[in-house]
C-alpha cells in the first residue's frame, strides 16, 4: 500500500482563504487533496497543517481511521476550529487516495449511491417584500425544491437606524442597531406576505444567524409555526443551545442547528435528545468525511437529517467533500448550495455541477476533483491576501456586540 511522502499547503483564492492539503505518496501520480479553509484564520491553518505533517509522513495512506484518531489526539487539547480544520483537510486527502488506488469514488466506497443527485437550498433575499419573492421565485423557476428567505442581510428584519431608536449619549457612532422586537415583528410578517403570494407549496427556510436573545428566539420560533418552514437555521449560539428545549416544548417550527459546531459536546445532546432536526456541521469544520459519516450515523438512529454547511467562504473541495456524504447518507436532508466565479471553477477539474438546484458528482476515483495549482497560484491577490479578515460586527443600540 501507499505511503505517506509529504503533506503540503496550497492557499489560493484572490484574498488567500481557501487553504488546501495536498498528501503525496510512494506511489508514482498517487496523491489527494483535501479541504482545510478558515476564512479568518487561513495563515494559521497553514502553520498548523505545517506542524502536524511530520506525525503522518512515512505513514500507510489506507489507515485512515487509525490517522484520524492520532491526529484528533496529537496536541493533547481537541475539538478545537483550526485542528478539526487541519484534520478534515487531511482526512478528505485521505480519502481521495484510497478512492484512487481502488478505482471507485468515494461514495462508493462509503456504501454507494442512496440518490440520482443532491437537492440544494438556495439563498434568496430582498432589501424589501416584493424584491425578496421576486428572488425567491426566480430561483423557484431554476428548479431549486427549497429557498432561503432573507429581508437583506443577516439579522435583516431587525435592524434600526438613528432615528428609530434611543441611543446613549456617549454611544460611539454606528450605521445601524439591531432590535430584537424590531425582528420578531418582521420576520414573522415576511412569512405571512410571502404565504400570501406564493402559497404553502414553495418550501422556504430562514437564517437567523443567532442574532436574538435565547427567549426571544423561542418566541420566533413559535409565532413562525403557520407559516410551516422547511427549517427555521441557527435560531440559537452554540453557547445557547439548551433553550431547544423550550422551543421544543413551545411548539412544531422545524430546527436546523450546527454552523458553529466544532465538538461532540455541542451536538449529541441535541441528536440524542430530539431537539433538533437538521444537522448543519461544516464538513471540514466537523473533522472530515470520516467523523461527518458518524454524525450522520448517528442521527439516523434518532430522526434526525443532515444539512452540511456551505456558505460563501466555502471551496469546491469541501463541497464536493459534502457531496459524497451526501449521496450515501439515507437520512440527507439538504444541501446548502454555493456558487464560485468562473475563475474558480477553472483551479478545480471535476468540481460538482450545480444545474437546476441539485449538484451533481462524477464517477472518477476519489473525490472526482483536482486542483491546478499554477493557476491557483495566479488567482492570488498579494495585496488581498496579506490582509487579516474578521466576521462583522452587529451591535445593540447601547453597542453590545450580537453574537454572530
Amino acid at each position: 500500500m501507499a505511503k505517506i511522502t509529504d503533506v503540503q499547503t496550497i492557499r489560493t483564492r484572490s484574498n488567500g482563504t481557501w487553504v488546501f492539503v495536498k498528501v503525496l505518496t510512494d506511489q508514482p501520480g498517487l496523491y489527494g487533496i483535501g479541504s482545510a479553509s478558515d476564512h479568518y484564520r487561513a495563515k494559521t491553518v497553514v502553520t498548523a497543517i505545517e506542524t502536524i505533517a511530520p506525525l503522518i509522513i512515512g505513514r500507510d495512506a489506507s489507515h485512515i481511521e487509525d490517522i484520524w484518531q492520532s491526529v484528533y489526539t496529537s496536541g493533547y487539547w481537541r475539538n478545537d476550529s483550526i485542528i478539526n480544520t487541519v484534520q478534515a483537510g487531511i482526512d478528505m486527502a485521505l480519502w481521495d487516495i484510497k478512492g484512487k488506488e481502488a478505482g471507485l469514488p468515494v461514495y462508493q466506497l462509503l456504501g454507494g449511491a442512496c440518490r440520482s443527485a443532491v437537492p440544494c437550498y438556495a439563498h434568496a433575499a430582498g432589501d424589501d417584500l416584493p424584491a425578496l419573492e421576486d428572488d425567491i421565485r426566480r430561483y423557484l423557476e431554476e428548479g431549486y425544491p427549497v429557498v432561503r428567505c432573507q429581508l437583506g442581510p443577516y439579522g435583516g428584519g431587525g435592524f434600526l437606524g438613528d432615528d428609530e431608536t434611543q441611543r446613549p449619549k456617549n454611544a460611539a457612532p454606528q450605521k445601524r442597531s439591531f432590535d430584537d422586537e424590531a425582528y420578531l415583528e418582521n420576520v414573522p410578517a415576511m412569512f405571512a406576505y410571502l404565504r400570501d403570494k406564493l402559497g404553502f407549496g414553495p418550501k422556504l427556510t430562514h437564517d437567523v444567524h443567532e442574532h436574538l436573545r435565547p427567549h426571544n428566539a423561542v418566541n420566533l420560533a413559535k409565532l413562525l409555526e403557520p407559516y410551516r418552514l422547511f427549517f427555521l437555521e441557527d435560531l440559537l449560539s452554540p453557547e445557547q443551545v439548551q433553550w431547544y428545549r423550550q422551543v421544543r416544548q413551545q411548539c412544531t417550527t422545524t430546527q436546523a442547528m450546527g454552523e458553529l459546531f466544532i465538538n461532540p459536546h455541542e451536538w449529541t445532546p441535541l441528536i440524542t435528545e430530539r431537539l433538533i432536526d437538521y444537522v448543519r456541521v461544516r464538513v471540514s469544520k466537523g473533522g472530515g468525511i470520516t467523523n461527518c459519516r458518524k454524525i450522520a450515523t448517528l442521527c439516523e438512529w434518532f430522526g434526525i437529517h443532515t444539512a452540511w454547511q456551505e456558505g460563501g467562504d466555502n471551496d469546491p473541495v469541501n463541497q464536493m467533500a459534502a457531496v459524497h456524504l451526501d449521496m450515501v447518507c439515507w437520512n440527507f436532508g439538504i444541501q446548502e448550495e454555493n456558487h464560485f466565479r468562473p475563475e474558480e471553477y477553472e483551479i478545480f477539474p471535476g468540481h460538482a455541477v450545480l444545474d437546476g438546484g441539485h449538484l451533481y458528482p462524477n464517477d472518477k476515483p476519489g473525490l472526482g476533483i483536482d486542483i491546478d495549482e499554477a493557476k491557483a497560484e495566479q488567482l492570488m491577490d498579494p495585496d488581498k491576501s496579506a490582509r487579516s479578515f474578521f466576521m462583522a460586527e452587529d451591535r445593540r443600540a447601547d453597542g453590545t456586540i450580537v453574537r454572530p
